[in-house]
């Protein structure tokens, strides 16, 4: 795949391993990582080689946030402009920023956090759109954009109520306080909490295996059907779930599916299809 500068990228045995790369910084996020992310969600997404993506981030932290410095408005005209339509152009670009993350909510695959050390402001953000999330004991969570007199924007406050206890949300978000790996744990913002960081990553590397060996279509409508849920009434999921799986139901998996479990062996899928544009199929490029 292509090189990032802000992550690393490789897709091995139908898992794709996504880790931040810049440790030295505690893998803030720059400008160039919020247009890195999408991009890499998108394409593992449209090349269907992966069933599963883990998300990481090198050296002791999995991320410092949103890296400040490189948000400082650079324009020093001295043009006189409206601050309303200065507004108006922010709003686009707040929208911009959710979506980065949301392209892990809505990408096809399962995935995954494995956070250790510090996961504060904006990566709460981003481990809050994964599918799970898994941590080693010396991580540590932080709601900080109050400290900065914002509120968090990218989806902290939209997604954790569907994980965590409402009350929860508040005070952590109204105060700003730090909180550990065990509290994560008890609010259930986290599925698990490994004594090491090489604990860690050898656990959730054996859940993504596990996922990655089931069928790829059932993990999609799975994924989507639980999303549906989050946000919509019983009856509509029900309703929803039920034309899905009318018009999505394989045949083939469900007889290799259970194949597999009398004989107590993996399955053998076929990946999804590789997704093309209708203006490459239009150009005769596939």
């Amino acid at each position: 795949m292509t090189e990032y500068t802000c992550f690393d990228v490789e897709i091995k045995d139908h898992v794709a391993h996504l880790s931040m790369s810049r440790p030295e910084s505690l893998n803030s996020m720059t400008r160039i990582f919020w247009k890195e992310l999408p991009d890499i969600i998108k394409e593992i997404d449209r090349n269907a080689e992966a069933r599963v993506i883990v998300l990481s981030g090198q050296g002791k932290h999995f991320s410092a946030g949103m890296d400040l410095a490189t948000f400082v408005p650079s324009d020093k005209s001295k043009e006189k402009r409206d601050p309303a339509r200065i507004r108006e152009a922010f709003y686009h670009e707040i929208l911009e920023l959710q979506d980065t993350f949301t392209a892990l909510e809505e990408c096809r695959m399962p995935t995954i956090a494995a956070i250790q050390g510090a996961c504060v402001g904006g990566a709460i953000d981003m481990a809050a759109a994964c599918d799970m999330r898994y941590c080693s004991s010396n991580a540590f969570f932080k709601i900080a954009e109050v400290d900065i007199g914002i509120a968090a924007d990218v989806g902290t406050l939209q997604r954790l109520p569907s994980l965590i206890p409402l009350a929860a949300v508040r005070e952590l978000a109204y105060t700003g306080r730090k909180f550990d790996s065990l509290e994560a744990k008890d609010l259930g913002l986290v599925n698990a909490v490994f004594e090491s960081e090489e604990e860690l990553m050898i656990e959730v590397n054996k859940i993504a295996k596990t996922i990655a060996s089931k069928s790829p279509l059932v993990t999609r409508v799975i994924k989507k059907q639980i999303n549906y849920s989050r946000d919509h009434s019983v009856r509509d999921s029900l309703e929803f779930h039920a034309t899905w799986n009318a018009s999505l139901m394989s045949g083939n998996d469900m007889q290799e599916a259970m194949t597999s479990y009398m004989n107590k062996t993996n399955g053998d899928y076929d990946d999804l299809e590789e997704l093309k544009s209708f203006w490459e199929k239009d150009q005769g490029l596939v």
